[in-house]
């Protein structure tokens, strides 16, 4: 046999050459595929995922969300924080539910003080709505207002550190709006975040509508649309015990924290993990 003869691959081992070419071929394609497979599994992932809405209240405005932002989209969740007007009851739920019917899917509707009452109404007999989350916030029943609440459940320090002033409204009447005292800001609102912090708030608090306080509820979609909710115990604002009370009358899933009113910017992570708790138990 000469050189070239032994050296001839015979057509079983041609077979064997080309059976092992094709797997390598296939493990190729699946290490090319996997990264992509994974990459659009991830992207569906995110895509199922409720958007969360989050609605601030008087005193505040979006940025006070920026710490429970921040976390949320790190984990996957679209997040939209429109700004609360602030102007009364009927004309703030009016606004957020017009806002919701923008967005596309199912929604986490998120509030915070005076911002759960306003969830509260703007929700009813919106189908998109699939959980309340309510953080250090009103959960008022039909025909209540703040300052019924407040009556029943004593010791809040807000309102003596509230200043009145007066503005213009069309026709000659005159409205008038409510304001922290920069000086009692952090004590009455936010105890337990920086005093810079705090100091810098208070400088650009947007004020609420005085009547806000004597405005009956008219929708309580907590009645039909299961509810989470953040008491935070160490509250100037709304009194914890008042806050336990509508909690338990909505039938909450309830956990209470050493907070502030502030909890959006002084606990954000105790805030993120409520709301993925009800996003996450609502989707299931």
């Amino acid at each position: 046999m000469n050189v070239k003869t032994a050296l001839r691959p015979s057509p079983t081992g041609a077979s064997a050459l080309a059976a092992a070419a094709g797997v390598a071929a296939l493990g190729l394609t699946i290490l090319v595929s996997a990264p992509a497979a994974t990459a659009e599994a991830e992207a569906t992932r995110r895509e199922t995922k409720p958007t969360v809405v989050l609605v601030h209240g008087a005193f505040a405005d979006s940025s006070s969300w920026n710490g429970v932002i921040k976390r949320l989209r790190h984990d996957g969740y679209p997040v939209a924080a429109p700004a609360n007007p602030l102007r009364g009851l009927a004309n703030d739920s009016d606004y957020l539910e017009s806002y919701l019917r923008s967005v596309k899917g199912p929604i986490v509707l998120v509030g915070h003080s005076y911002g759960g009452s306003v969830i509260s109404d703007a929700a009813a007999g919106n189908s998109q709505v699939k959980a309340l989350v309510y953080i250090a916030a009103f959960i008022p029943d039909r025909d209540e207002t703040p300052a019924q609440l407040g009556e029943k459940f004593p010791g809040a320090t807000l309102p003596s550190a509230l200043d009145a002033v007066s503005y213009p409204l069309p026709g000659g009447s005159t409205g008038t709006d409510l304001y922290v005292q920069k000086d009692k800001f952090h004590d009455a609102f936010a105890a337990d975040v920086p005093k810079s912090i705090a100091d810098l708030m208070a400088v650009t608090q947007r004020p609420l509508a005085a009547s806000v306080f004597d405005e009956k509820a008219t929708e309580t979609a907590w009645k039909t649309i299961p509810s989470w909710d953040l008491v935070t115990t160490e509250d100037h604002a709304i009194a914890p015990a008042e806050q336990r009370f509508m909690a338990q009358r909505a039938h909450a899933h309830t956990i209470e924290i050493d907070s502030s009113h502030a909890a959006p910017v002084s606990h954000p992570g105790a805030v993120t993990r409520l709301i993925e708790q009800a996003a996450r138990t609502t989707s299931a």
